[in-house]
Order: structure tokens, then C-alpha cells, then sequence
């Protein structure tokens, strides 16, 4: 983009190659450049932990490169310590919210240009509600890396000679980077829209696209919510000076391109398809349907953070249908395993998620704890919670097993080119059947994630030998792990460690 790279240029950025690979020389010329201004301290380094856009409005995993990039001085002595500060940037409405949808829904996305952006000024009259920064308390590299790493390996080296990292640095950044994506995410101001959006998503979609929710239901539920939320250490942008309702019927209004009110019930809005000659088919109308789903669901993604670690421990709970606290862990870390590419958790930390998946269950009345047994309350405050909150991992739950299913019945060798739209046509054929009740299940990212959690679980593996990006498929694994999803596997042939693997 003309122009705008040189405003960025001048303004201190500089531009790196979104896929190094094997070329080594650029690393380690990009590596120095980052090293030489860390070490010098002469301006901080401004960079986004997770690499990439998240079309889910969501948290990534994060990539390590250029953490350790920045690192590494630290580790060879070269600086005294090294000053992280998270930064979180919460949006009430993002710009390209369609765009996205579509992305993920294989819509290849517009080349970006200096034209383009000055044709977009019509839209960026619209209104996007408020932006908020949030800068975390800075964390001290050293005070973190206490007792973690040892740094005298770096003196038996020169400094200047570059090496790859051993096991121990790589858990170290790896650990550093969660930790910060989490930090970030604490830090995070959620929007009344945010909240609407779960409890719209746990609607089912013929409803809002055709009779409609009632307005005055979702904003009881939500204001149920809020105080669930607030209970579970929120942090929500909702003016304390407002009444309640101006504050949803404003939400509404800024968000009217996905949802609209009218008399008293809340409908889906879905995009104006222009004049055809031919009737759109079930498959483009279930496409029609998706975009506004998957623009609900990028708000809705801003809220996990909060819940994920109560949902999965209620997802154990009614899965395995356990009430000992063993065998409940130990799934707990199972899904931990396989949500790992979909949802932050800081490598090592799974019985301190466990313990406050506890505690907030408890402190919401929603469970009760022995020694070794969980009871689930059977209070309706209680029973409101735990339903909520099965709800909210529902759609991931599904799509999962819709990827499971294709994975072990159709293919032994897959291309990432041809799984994602075969995977695809599957989720509509089910969704057109009834068989399948969210549409999240055709978002690409979802199907990447699955992807790569298997090769983590080690039931699905990269081919060296491929230039396309091609996996092997392991059947039996596939199956075992959805087994155990659905709990056709007891809890009790499960590992019982912090990072279970099959």
C-alpha cells in the first residue's frame, strides 16, 4: 500500500515476511535487528504476541518467534532484565465484521490498497461505538524466569554465534507468550453486546430467523448474565449512569447489520441477495444463514475467556457422568488437550484451572465440593448456570465431532486444501438434514484448530515429503479421541497428569 507503508515506516515500524520457513539468512538478519534494538533500549518493541489477525475475534495461540526474539539478550546476559506490558484493545463493533464471516467461510479476502481505502470512506462514516485500550501492569522477564531456566548455558558459547534454542528455552518463551495472551485477556473490557451475543447464539437459528426472540426475554437473560459475569471477575464496559435498557437498545442499534428489533422480538438479519434469475439453492441458503451466526459469534468469542474454564469442567461433569474429583480432572485436562489450539491455557496450569473452575462453581452456587466428590446442585439458580454454560461450549462441541467423523470415515492422507471445503459440504449436508444445529461448524478456523490439536494429540501428522501442506491421518486415534468426547471411553482409562495426552 502506497503511502501507508511509508507513514508506518516513518512512524518507527518495520515490515517482516509473514512466512520465513527454512530461509535462514533472513532470520537471523531479522533476529540481530530485533536483538540490536533490545539490547541498545532506545525504543521499546511493539509487537502482537499471537502473529496473526484473528478472524474470531478470539485469542490465538501464540507464536514464539519473535518473543524469543526479544528474549534472548536476557537470556544471554546481554540486558539486565527485560519489561513486558500487555496490551488489551477491545472493540464494541469491528470494522470488517462481514468480511471476516465470509473469510471463514472460504471467501477469499479483497486485496488490501491505498485506492481501496479511500473508497472505504463511506464506511467508515458508520457508527463503530468506542475503542478501549488497556495497558496491564508490566511484568519483569527475570523476576518470571526466576528458578525456571538456566542461563549459564549461553556462557559456554559465544554470545555472538547463533544456536537453536534448547527444550528448556522453548517452554520458558512458550510459557512467557501464554502468559502474556492470558494476561491480555484478563485485561479485556467486554461489551453488554458480547453478552447478548451467548445467549442470542443459544437460540436456535430458525427461531431468530423467523419468529423471533422475545426482546423483553433477552434482556432479562442478559442482565442474569452480567451478574454471572461480574460474579466470575468480569471486566464489562456497561455505564453504571444508564438505565439497563438504553444501554441493550443501544447495543441493538449499533449492531443493526447482524440483528434488528421489531415489534418487541429480535430477528437475525440476513444479507440482501441480489436479483437472480434462478432460486438460491438449500446450500447458498444455509451459506446466507452462516454470516450472520459467525458475525454473532466473533462477539460472543470475547466473552470465553470468562467462562471456558467452568464450561469445561461442567462439560466433564455431564459427560462422564463422575462425581469423583479425580476422574473429573482428569477429563478436565483431556479437553484442556483437545481445545488447546481453540482457547488460551498457560502450558503446566491445568490444576490451577481446575481449582478455579471449582471456585467459581461454587461461588455461584451452581456445585458443591468434598474431598474427592462433586455433587451438582439441584437449586435452580445452580441448574440455570450449569445449563448456560453447556450451552456456550455446545457449537465447538459439535463441530468437533462433525471433524472427527470425517476424518475417521473418509480419508487415511488429507490435503489442507481439500479438507477444509470437504469438511464443509459435510457440516451443510448435516445442517440441511437437521442432524447438525450450528453453523459454526463451517468456519475454517474451527477446522484448522481441530487440525492442529490432533497433531499435538499426535492422531494426525504434518508429511515432510508434501509441498501441499498434506497430513496422515491416523483412524484409530481420530476414533479413540471422539470416543472419549462423547464419553463412549470412561474417565477412568484416562492419564491422570496436568497435560494428558492418548
Amino acid at each position: 500500500m502506497k503511502m501507508v507503508g511509508e507513514i508506518l515506516r516513518r512512524s518507527g515500524a518495520f515490515f517482516i515476511r509473514r512466512a520465513i520457513g527454512s530461509d535462514k539468512l533472513y532470520w537471523a538478519v531479522l533476529s540481530e535487528y530485533v536483538k540490536t534494538i533490545v539490547r541498545r533500549g532506545f525504543a521499546p518493541v511493539e509487537f502482537y504476541v499471537e502473529g496473526f489477525r484473528s478472524r474470531t475475534l478470539k485469542s490465538l495461540t501464540p507464536r514464539v518467534g519473535m518473543m524469543h526474539m526479544v528474549l534472548e539478550p536476557y537470556f544471554k546476559s546481554e540486558v539486565y532484565d527485560v519489561t513486558l506490558v500487555p496490551i488489551s484493545i477491545s472493540y464494541d463493533r469491528v470494522l470488517e465484521e462481514s468480511l471476516l464471516a465470509h473469510e471463514l467461510l472460504g471467501v477469499p479476502k479483497p486485496k488490501e490498497s491505498t485506492t481501496g481505502l479511500l473508497k472505504a470512506s463511506s464506511v467508515l462514516q458508520e457508527n463503530y461505538g468506542s475503542m478501549h485500550v488497556n495497558f496491564g501492569k508490566p511484568l519483569s522477564v527475570r523476576q518470571l524466569c526466576q528458578g525456571k531456566i538456566d542461563r549459564c548455558q549461553y556462557n559456554l558459547i559465544p554470545r555472538d554465534l547463533p544456536q537453536m534454542p534448547t527444550p528448556e528455552v522453548q517452554s520458558c518463551v512458550s510459557w512467557l507468550a501464554h502468559l502474556i495472551v492470558r494476561t491480555q485477556e484478563e485485561g479485556s473490557l467486554t461489551s453488554p453486546w458480547s453478552l447478548m451475543a451467548c445467549l442470542l447464539l443459544q437460540t436456535p437459528t430458525a427461531i431468530l430467523t423467523e419468529a423471533g426472540l422475545l426482546w423483553q426475554q433477552l434482556t432479562e437473560k442478559t442482565l442474569w448474565l452480567r451478574k454471572l459475569a461480574l460474579n466470575f471477575g468480569a471486566h464489562l464496559n456497561w455505564p453504571g449512569h444508564v438505565p439497563e435498557s438504553d444501554v441493550m437498545s443501544s447495543s441493538m442499534a449499533l449492531h443493526r447489520s447482524t440483528v434488528q428489533r421489531k415489534a418487541g422480538r429480535v430477528y437475525l438479519v440476513q444479507e440482501e441477495e441480489p436479483v437472480r434469475k434462478h432460486l438460491i439453492s438449500p446450500e447458498e441458503a444455509v451459506v446466507r444463514t452462516a454470516v450472520p451466526v459467525l458475525m454473532l459469534a466473533s462477539y460472543r468469542n470475547q466473552t470465553l475467556h470468562i467462562f471456558v474454564r467452568p464450561a469445561l469442567l461442567v462439560m466433564a461433569i455431564n459427560v462422564t457422568k463422575s462425581t469423583q474429583r479425580d476422574e473429573l480432572f482428569s477429563f478436565f485436562c483431556f479437553l484442556q488437550g483437545v481445545f488447546s489450539s481453540e482457547f488460551i491455557f498457560i502450558p503446566g496450569k491445568s490444576s490451577q484451572d481446575f481449582e478455579e473452575a471449582c471456585f467459581l462453581l461454587k461461588k455461584c452456587g451452581a456445585l458443591c465440593f468434598s474431598q474427592q466428590e462433586v455433587t451438582v446442585s439441584e437449586t435452580e439458580a445452580g441448574v440455570e448456570v450449569l445449563s448456560f454454560l453447556q450451552a456456550l461450549l455446545q457449537p465447538f462441541i459439535d463441530s468437533y465431532q462433525v471433524i472427527f467423523r470425517y476424518l475417521y470415515e473418509e480419508v487415511h492422507v488429507i490435503s489442507e486444501k481439500d479438507f477444509l471445503p470437504a469438511v464443509r459440504s459435510l457440516a451443510t449436508k448435516l445442517i440441511l438434514s437437521g442432524e447438525l444445529h450450528t453453523h459454526e461448524a463451517l468456519s475454517s478456523d474451527t477446522q484448522k484448530n481441530v487440525l492442529s490439536a490432533l497433531q499435538r494429540l499426535e492422531a494426525v501428522t504434518k508429511l515432510r515429503t508434501s509441498k501441499q501442506n498434506e497430513y496422515s491421518v491416523d483412524k484409530a486415534a481420530v476414533r479413540r479421541i471422539g470416543d472419549i468426547f462423547s464419553g463412549k471411553i470412561p474417565p477412568q482409562m484416562l492419564q491422570t497428569t496436568p497435560d494428558a495426552r492418548l
